[in-house]
């Protein structure tokens, strides 16, 4: 019996034991983070050291929200995400323990697009002073100006101070609150300064290199590139709070709808200039004239999205966005698939950009919080994208200006083979002509026909001997000098300028060196595809001829061969 009693002793023991643990670890876990401003470690977050409360009227006092018993308020949290909206308050309480005022200490709160914030402090009395930032005031009014509010904290080394916190926008709230002291704030804004010094220093330099671009080259294309990143710039200008900061500073309508109004403009823009990079308006004008509409209409989405009510900007402002960049990218597959060469390279610079957008688009739609992507995720894919479409611009333009000079030659330069043409074959022959008169000495021309187009076709395809002319002009530069010139004077004739002095004897052995040079094998061809060529030579100046006479009298030379002759070489006596 007592062996039995001892035994349930030991078991209730036991049972005690293990719920006294489990409360222990429910207490433990539920247990909130003490919030302690320690210079050593920055930023102190907030994290569940506050209290949330949502005022859905938006009309609570202050006085009300300190001293109401009726209020539930839940602990604040990292990561939370607040739905608010026009007409809802978020208030926030907290209380900051005794801590060191040998340094000046700041609620910081990284988000620059809020609409107001309002920080009240206790006075000596108990009456609630306010501090205000946001982009309702203008920031040179703010009590801190800055790239997104910072309010200055009074704190206290021997007793705790209580702060309340209200939050107004019009579409999701979760920046996390942290707490900053002055020294710490001054070294962070000093890296904060460089790296966007570096990505707008790399935006301006762009901007100028395509402006100039554009200017020199007349291509458009550069226009809307410059116009594109100077409205990127822009839009990160007013995203990151540095528009709001130092551009416009005492202009608080305008900071407050910039953020949303220059996205809009930006890729309408953007739209443009993929449209003119893949040539959209030479391969379906038609298209063309729908992307052109589709571009000038953000400028009525941005004035309807400054001037509706703020809850209902993002509504108008994420589907244009997201349509018009589906359309961008649709294009620009649609053009690489009918062989533009920039179109896959296009992409691929777009593709960081719209990586970058997705995060504050995110948070905008209130599916994820603030964060360092959703701040800067942006800048990130645009400092990418910039050297890539410039890349992408140069080889555009260096092909362009390629293209220009075969276009624009083509009256003196043969396609097929790049030698000059009849034209310039005579106007060069007159030249020389007049040289040999005026310096007294003797050049030679030639007139070098191919004869066995015929049979190399016939042993060995129409490729082949569509080839031979090609190879022949290969082998005429080759034997040429850098003084004389070879020129196509038609399918399956050449024309050969042997600048002098010469005597006739050296103009003479000019023939059947050419000849021998032809009837040398081809480079990974049968040995028996060889061109056989028959020549008319003859030195100039001759006496009482000009140009035309002279190459009348060769052709008329060549034409009179019999076809079975098998002579190569046919001197025209002066």
């Amino acid at each position: 019996m007592n062996y039995k009693a001892a035994s349930l002793w030991r078991s209730a023991c036991a049972l005690l034991l293990g719920f006294a643990l489990m409360v222990l670890a429910v207490q433990t876990a539920s247990a909130r983070s003490v919030l302690e401003l320690d210079v050593a470690r920055q930023p102190v977050q907030m994290l569940d050291w506050g209290d949330a409360w949502m005022d859905e009227s938006g009309s609570a006092l202050v006085d009300f929200v300190a001293s109401s018993d009726k209020i539930v308020w839940e602990p604040t949290h990292d990561h939370a995400i607040y739905p608010l909206t026009t007409g809802k308050a978020l208030w926030i309480r907290f209380t900051i323990p005794p801590a060191p005022d040998a340094e000046r200490w700041y609620l910081e709160i990284p988000y620059s697009a809020v609409n107001r914030v309002t920080l009240y402090t206790p006075d000596s009395i108990g009456k609630w002073l306010p501090q205000t930032a946001g982009d309702l005031i203008a920031v040179a009014d703010w009590p801190v100006p800055h790239r997104h509010p910072l309010m200055p904290l009074v704190v206290s080394a021997e007793e705790p101070r209580k702060f309340l916190l209200r939050v107004e926008n019009p579409h999701s709230f979760s920046a996390p609150l942290s707490f900053v002291s002055e020294s710490y704030l001054s070294r962070h804004e000093q890296q904060t300064s460089l790296i966007l010094g570096i990505y707008f220093g790399l935006a301006g330099l762009a901007v100028a290199v395509a402006l100039l671009s554009a200017i020199s080259l007349r291509d458009r294309a550069y226009a809307f590139y410059a116009l594109s990143v100077a409205l990127m710039a822009f839009s990160q200008a007013a995203l990151t709070g540095i528009g709001g900061l130092h551009l416009w500073p005492h202009w608080r309508g305008w900071n407050d709808v910039s953020s949303m109004v220059f996205p809009v403009l930006t890729v309408g823009s953007l739209i443009w200039f993929f449209s003119e990079v893949v040539s959209i308006t030479e391969r379906s004008p038609r298209l063309h004239r729908m992307l052109v509409v589709l571009a000038l209409s953000s400028l009525p989405v941005a004035a309807l999205v400054g001037l509706i009510e703020p809850s209902l900007r993002f509504r108008i402002m994420v589907p244009y966005i997201v349509f018009t960049t589906t359309v961008a990218v649709v294009v620009v597959v649609w053009a690489a698939r009918r062989g533009d060469r920039y179109g896959l390279w296009l992409l691929g610079g777009m593709a960081p950009v719209i990586i970058g957008a997705c995060f504050p688009m995110a948070r905008l739609l209130g599916l994820i919080p603030i964060s360092f992507w959703t701040m800067h995720g942006m800048q990130v894919g645009i400092a990418i994208e910039l050297p890539v479409l410039l890349v992408i611009l140069m080889l555009r333009s260096q092909q362009r200006r390629e293209h220009h000079r075969r276009m624009q030659g083509l009256d003196r330069i043969d396609p097929a083979t790049g030698l000059i043409n009849s034209y310039v074959f005579r106007e060069r022959l007159a030249r020389m002509m007049h040289r040999c008169e005026r310096l007294k000495y003797q050049s030679a021309i030639l007139m070098i026909d191919i004869v066995n187009s015929d049979q190399i076709r016939r042993d060995f395809g129409q490729r082949a001997a569509d080839e031979l002319p090609l190879l022949v002009a290969g082998r005429l530069l080759s034997s040429a000098r850098e003084i004389d010139s070879v020129a196509r004077l038609g399918d399956l004739r050449f024309g050969l300028l042997m600048e002098g002095p010469m005597n006739e004897e050296e103009a003479a052995s000019a023939g059947p060196r050419v000849v021998a040079r032809c009837l040398m094998p081809f480079k990974n061809k049968p040995i028996e595809c060889v061109a056989r060529v028959r020549i008319g030579l003859t030195v100039v100046p001759t006496e009482r001829a000009d140009a035309d006479g002279v190459i009348q009298r060769l052709e008329a030379l060549l034409a009179a061969v019999p076809p079975e002759s098998k002579r190569a070489v046919f001197t025209l006596r002066s």
